[in-house]
């Protein structure tokens, strides 16, 4: 009730307060809060659990956590008369906080807030926080007779609103320029204070009353069941807190073998293999064996059974395998064993002789035999620029011309294989534009203040008929070399064109999308010739092109390139700097460079926040491309520790990688862009 009793024969109890069990009650809010807000975020995440099972969970988080710090402050309170609780009614009590939770999470998670978007979801929160407080004092049985002052009692419910509001609208403030961990650890507080605030208001506001005749009991005794209470409080903090760390590390697993390991064999994949030799660690020493005939296998048979040769296959290479080697599936006909044994060379033609041995007898799979012929390419470095040619060597020994399937084990000699492989693919290119072999692919990039898209780069593939697919690592240097990439270029920009057009009349839009500018081609008249001829065709702006040129460009002959972009920029072009950081001579033509992007290369991405010193450096690149108002792209971020440091680093960061998106042909990219969906975290 709202009004004081007649006082004449009553007398008012004081209560006392165990200070130890208040902080308890407090700290038990915050940390229930936390796990709930980091719940909550993994509804933004890829996981192995459905969105939906975690927008329920932080919902119970949450309402565990005001119902716990209810009574637990309780226990915090005692007076000198037994004061018992209905089990129902305490159960009860729990519903309305876990309810108010699930809608305020609701709307924290909706992509459009307002002002009114966060007072609602206070309103909300304050609602639960009160109603779980009034529905568990309905099951409480006592002698005594209590009250509450009416003013205290409004002043706890406003309090209860109030701090979440305040709490949220900083939040929005400050998300861009402080570490998302320690704003989600400031709301935390914040909401838990707003919870023990309100219990410990709404508690001062309650007054309770005995007939004077009533000889009170001279021991202290507590308000609820202790060994009750302790039970549920620390099974549910046990089993919320165990379930988060065991689904982190559960998702943080199975995204890593999703991202790096071949689903078929169960073996490391071609991403984690090009991870691998790209480190500077030699001696190494790699071997290729290039399977034969699997096609002939799926048509005859069926793919099911294609799969179960495979994966056969797979199990014998690995019991061959020694210990000092790695074996790695890198495409669908190769498997990769690579060594950095001390006698490299010897050691692994040794080795791949038995494999050939094994290779040789017929395989029986479903008491079917198959034959499966092959041959295995071995190159070795010796040094670090070797170490980067590694696997370039073996495939040009692979796309030898007169190769033969035979089992044999070729090593590497730059004075025939380099030459013929590279003598092949350059010739190959006509027909690869013509009957489209080449294909393009888009990977987005991500405007994380806004959660946008703020556009695509266009990358180039090739499936060779004979070769399969090959690394652009592979050819594009070949054709470099060969000056085909002007040509090859020429191509893409008609492609990219009529995508962009195809994309307007189905109402698809990426803002821009980017293409990548050879060396050679930035200073040449003909480029611009060719862009405004095809914008034209489609009927195009040319702020729907962003072209990306590298620093080499501009190191080989610096005046014909600045004056090229700076008609590029005049024409209305987007202009970006690519791999940002890998030329000698960034910072001293920087700020002659008429561009207006900056993409800073993966290089100086892969240790962050973990490196201090990589740290330093992108703040100082940061604070350089942002003292000459230049957008900022940070190419090959992973994971969340990078987005993150990025997001509190930079003011207005656009993140490309596989973190966000992995680069996608056309119908996957649409389809991506619908789906796609990151709300501004006010709770993440």
């Amino acid at each position: 009730m709202l009004t004081h009793p007649l006082q004449n024969n009553l007398i008012e109890l004081q209560g006392e307060y165990s200070f130890p069990m208040v902080v308890l009650s407090i700290m038990l809010a915050f940390i229930v809060t936390y796990t709930a807000f980091v719940m909550n975020n993994r509804v933004q995440n890829n996981s192995f659990f459905h969105r939906k099972f975690w927008f329920v969970l932080a919902s119970i988080a949450m309402g565990f956590g005001i119902w716990t710090m209810h009574f637990v402050g309780m226990l915090a309170f005692s007076l000198p008369v037994g004061i018992y609780y209905d089990h129902l009614s305490t159960i009860i009590s729990i519903v309305p906080a876990i309810a108010a939770s699930f809608i305020a999470f609701y709307l924290a998670n909706r992509q459009k807030k307002s002002i009114w978007t966060i007072f609602t979801f206070s309103l909300v929160i304050g609602i639960g926080i009160s109603t779980c407080h009034y529905v568990s004092m309905l099951g409480m049985r006592t002698e005594a007779i209590h009250t509450y002052k009416r003013s205290i009692f409004v002043l706890s419910c406003v309090i209860s609103v109030v701090i979440p509001f305040l709490a949220s609208v900083v939040f929005l403030k400050l998300q861009r320029y402080v570490e998302i961990r320690t704003l989600r650890l400031y709301m935390a507080l914040a909401l838990g204070l707003a919870i023990s605030g309100t219990y410990y208001t709404w508690m001062s506001s309650m007054s309770f009353y005995l007939p004077k005749h009533f000889s009170p009991h001279s021991r202290i005794i507590q308000m609820v069941d202790i060994d009750l209470l302790g039970v549920i409080v620390t099974i549910g903090m046990t089993l919320l807190l165990s379930f988060l760390l065991l689904s982190n590390l559960m998702d943080k697993y199975i995204e890593y073998r999703a991202s790096y390991y071949d689903p078929l064999t169960k073996l490391p994949n071609r991403r984690l293999f090009e991870q691998k030799i790209k480190k500077t660690e030699f001696p190494q020493s790699l071997a290729i064996w290039h399977l034969h005939g699997l096609e002939h296998v799926n048509r005859e048979y069926d793919y099911q059974f294609g799969d179960k040769v495979i994966q056969q296959l797979s199990l014998r290479f690995r019991a061959l395998v020694p210990s000092v080697m790695e074996l790695y599936r890198i495409d669908g006909h190769r498997f990769a064993f690579l060594t950095h044994h001390i006698d490299g060379m010897d050691y692994l033609q040794k080795e791949m002789e038995e494999v050939a041995e094994y290779l040789r007898k017929p395989l029986i799979v479903e008491d079917y035999e198959v034959n499966i012929t092959a041959v295995c390419a071995i190159s070795r470095a010796n040094n670090i620029e070797e170490t980067a040619n590694i696997y370039t060597n073996a495939l040009a020994v692979l796309n030898y011309s007169s190769i033969e399937f035979d089992y044999e084990i070729i090593q590497y000699d730059s004075t025939i294989h380099t030459y013929a492989f590279g003598l092949e693919i350059v010739e190959d290119i006509g027909r690869a534009m013509e009957q489209e072999e080449f294909f393009l692919v888009y990977q987005p990039k991500v405007n994380v203040v806004t959660n946008k898209v703020a556009g695509v780069e266009t990358l180039l593939r090739w499936n060779h008929p004979t070769y399969g697919f090959l690394s652009p690592e592979v050819f594009i240097p070949i054709l470099e070399e060969n000056n085909r990439m002007v040509v090859v270029t020429d191509w893409i920009i008609e492609k990219v064109c009529k995508q962009i057009a195809d994309w307007r009349n189905d109402e698809v839009f990426f803002q821009q999308v980017a293409i990548n500018i050879p060396g050679q081609y930035v200073t040449s008249s003909r480029l611009l010739e060719v862009l405004k001829r095809k914008l034209n065709k489609y009927k195009l702006e040319s702020s729907l092109l962003e072209l990306e040129i590298t620093e080499t460009s501009f190191v080989k002959n610096i005046e014909e390139a600045i004056k090229a972009v700076n008609t590029f920029r005049q024409e209305g072009f987007s202009v970006a700097l690519d791999d940002f950081g890998t030329g000698v001579s960034s910072l001293s033509y920087l700020k002659k460079m008429p561009i207006s992007t900056l993409k800073i290369d993966k290089s100086f991405i892969d240790d962050v926040p973990h490196s201090g010193k990589d740290s330093s450096i992108i703040q100082a690149i940061i604070a350089l491309g942002e003292s000459l108002d230049l957008t900022i792209v940070f190419e090959g971020v992973e994971t969340k520790e990078q987005v993150e440091f990025l997001a509190t680093t930079c003011e207005n960061p656009i993140i490309q990688g596989y973190y966000f998106a992995k680069p996608m042909k056309v119908d996957e990219l649409v389809q991506w862009s619908k789906a796609f969906e990151q709300p501004s975290k006010i709770l993440a």
